[in-house]
């Protein structure tokens, strides 16, 4: 299924809606196309690939801590591996599971498969592993600005 980057008003990130919900909005006119595919249209609309809202909606929610997840983690680190800095797609636990670790934002980073099977069952201390990034718990906001 295909998604639309959604703006707001301002132009700040908001998310991403499926493309059915895009089109929708754009005939009800609540919001408009700010960058589409060439060639490709929808009735009268460009076909989007990013909407902006018409009126500015107050995003309070946005700014309360995200839910925890495994794709967080990976979008929070960028894909990049906490321990080397190449592309990541596994998620590490600072404490192992096996030692009382738990699936948190402040527990997990992003980590490639050889340094995360290097680290094995240790800690980054135990292993001589060096993070170049401190995990933290970041906002809906942020993780709607990292693609």
């Amino acid at each position: 299924m295909t998604t639309v980057m959604l703006l707001n008003a301002s132009y700040e990130p908001l998310g991403t809606v499926t493309f059915q919900h895009a089109v929708r909005m754009l005939f009800r006119e609540v919001a408009t196309v700010e960058e589409a595919h060439e060639d490709r249209m929808i009735g009268p609309h460009p076909w989007p690939r990013v909407i902006r809202l018409v009126r500015y909606i107050a995003a309070k929610w946005m700014y309360r801590p995200a839910a925890y997840s495994r794709s967080g983690v990976l979008k929070r680190d960028r894909h990049r591996c906490a321990y080397c800095g190449r592309h990541a797609a596994t998620v590490d636990h600072l404490l192992p599971q096996s030692r009382g670790g738990t699936w948190t934002w402040l527990n997990t980073v992003a980590a490639c498969s050889p340094c995360n099977g290097r680290k094995a069952n240790r800690t980054p201390l135990e292993a001589g592993m060096r993070l170049l990034v401190q995990p933290y718990a970041p906002t809906r906001a942020q993780l709607a600005a990292t693609r």
